[in-house]
């Protein structure tokens, strides 16, 4: 071939890659938004090395994307977590503390300039936007008690261009959200049943399932739809009762099921700064009823721990369907993938069944963030980042500017490796106190007259918070405290 001719054809594939690049920039500029919440869902995942659990699909997505092992939310209750999550704000009066918060801060409000959450500032900016079970605090979105019929108001009213859920034979979005397998639910057997069930079903065979389908339909449906999407997709599992279909029950072998490597009380605290599990005791016909004087027996610890793994990878097989399903459609190559756990919970960890505490189990939860865009794949991130992080994080992923303060900051350039953070902190709040979590210690105190008020963890020689050393190391809180304090937002006043 000529030289002319090979000069000629080098331009013409030069002029193409680079139109097609430019192209799939003008693309990021509006990439769509999947955000799968996943309730109750700590760090019990494959990538973040647990050595049981089977989780390859939320795995797989990780590979492609980044984990954060580090992430902490704000407030160890499903409702208020969400209500951080959506406002990007962190707590500020005892309202926000509670399963309420969304409903009595956003519900009965009016339009205004500032958006009621990131996902309402999304739908002002062009994006369409879907929501499909749990992601505010109601199970379908509705606002309406545990044992009333289904509402038609809405917890954001704002937020939504279409909202979306199928309770199946269980009639309401509550009575599913505790639903066994049989139709029933824990409010219509008045609370007498067990915390856990292997049901005899498939997939659809409870409420997670139904929420797949619709997901699946609702991907074709958008496929074709100009401008781009954000959908909202909430499981509810975890979250008890730990029921799932018997076919991922028999993934696990009972005997290799881990139990808490640390189910004792922590040395040197005051007992309220834990609970008597409270929640978990309201399933009454659970084999044993712990509490903080009376540990559960090891074979009922990993009965409950093999009954939450079988939850977790009946969730991740429902995260695998949408997944393929947006891969078929070809919408992965647009679309950023987030799935997050609105907060931990103790699997008898500090002798505690449930969330409710401001130890590391109640407040470190999953975090995976997988964007076609950037080359941050199979990425660990460390970076500490909170919940209140995650929504100016997916508006500069959105390019969608902020005008409105928010407490929360963007930590997408911790992910993309181009500015390294290490002095990130994470503040979380609850019974009566506020907690202080750096790359090192955490750091609580307590508002009341119970001592000890101030607890001293050292993550680096002490992962589990076995012990409060905090008389031991006055030095460390007198360096600390000036930044605990910083993250009272005027919630809490001294006695």
């Amino acid at each position: 071939m000529p030289t002319v001719f090979k000069k000629l054809l080098y331009t013409l594939i030069t002029l193409f890659f680079l139109t097609s690049n430019l192209q799939c920039q003008g693309v990021q500029k509006q990439p769509n938004v999947l955000f799968i919440s996943v309730d109750d869902l700590r760090t019990e995942l494959g990538v973040y090395g647990h050595p049981v659990v089977k989780s390859p699909n939320m795995d797989a997505i990780a590979s492609e994307g980044s984990v954060f092992t580090n992430h902490f939310v704000q407030v160890p209750t499903c409702g208020a977590s969400r209500y951080a999550l959506l406002t990007g704000m962190r707590p500020s009066k005892p309202d926000h503390l509670k399963n309420s918060a969304i409903e009595n801060e956003i519900s009965d409000k009016e339009e205004t300039d500032v958006p009621e959450s990131f996902i309402h500032h999304l739908k002002r900016n062009g994006y369409h936007t879907v929501g499909i079970g749990k992601i505010s605090h109601s199970a379908d979105g509705l606002v309406y008690g545990y044992e009333e019929p289904v509402s038609t108001k809405k917890e954001l009213p704002h937020s939504w261009d279409e909202l979306l859920f199928n309770a199946g034979k269980w009639a309401t979005g509550w009575n599913a959200f505790f639903a066994y397998a049989n139709g029933e639910n824990r409010q219509s057997l008045k609370k007498q049943v067990k915390p856990y069930e292997a049901g005899e079903v498939n997939d659809q065979g409870y409420p997670d399932g139904l929420t797949t389908e619709l997901a699946i339909a609702k991907l074709r449906e958008l496929k074709d739809k100009e401008g781009p999407f954000f959908m909202g997709v909430g499981f509810f599992k975890p979250h008890l009762p730990f029921n799932a279909p018997k076919k991922y029950w028999d993934l696990y072998e009972r005997d290799q099921i881990p139990v808490s490597p640390y189910p004792n009380i922590p040395e040197n605290i005051s007992l309220k700064s834990l609970h008597e599990s409270g929640e978990f005791n309201g399933y009454a016909l659970g084999d044993e009823h712990p509490n903080l004087s009376e540990p559960v027996s090891i074979d009922y610890a990993k009965k409950l721990g093999h009954a939450y793994l079988a939850s977790i990878s009946y969730i991740d097989a429902q995260i695998g369907l949408i997944w393929d399903e947006l891969k078929v459609l070809g919408l992965d190559k647009n679309t950023i993938i987030v799935i997050w756990g609105d907060h931990g919970w103790h699997l008898g960890d500090q002798r505690v069944w449930g969330k409710h505490t401001l130890f590391e189990n109640a407040l470190n939860s999953t975090l995976i963030i997988r964007s076609p865009f950037e080359e941050h794949q199979n990425k660990k991130v460390e970076t500490i980042v909170e919940t209140v992080d995650i929504y100016p994080t997916i508006m500069e992923m959105c390019n969608t500017a902020i005008s409105h303060e928010i407490d929360g900051e963007s930590f997408r350039d911790s992910f993309i490796g181009s500015k390294p953070n290490t002095d990130q902190v994470a503040y979380s709040y609850y019974r009566n106190g506020i907690s202080l979590r750096t790359d090192k210690y955490r750091l609580t105190k307590y508002f009341r007259e119970e001592e000890p008020t101030i607890e001293l963890y050292d993550h680096i020689s002490d992962p589990y918070e076995t012990k409060n050393i905090a008389q031991l190391n006055p030095n460390i809180i007198k360096g600390l405290m000036p930044l605990l304090e910083k993250g009272n937002t005027g919630l809490y006043k001294e006695n």
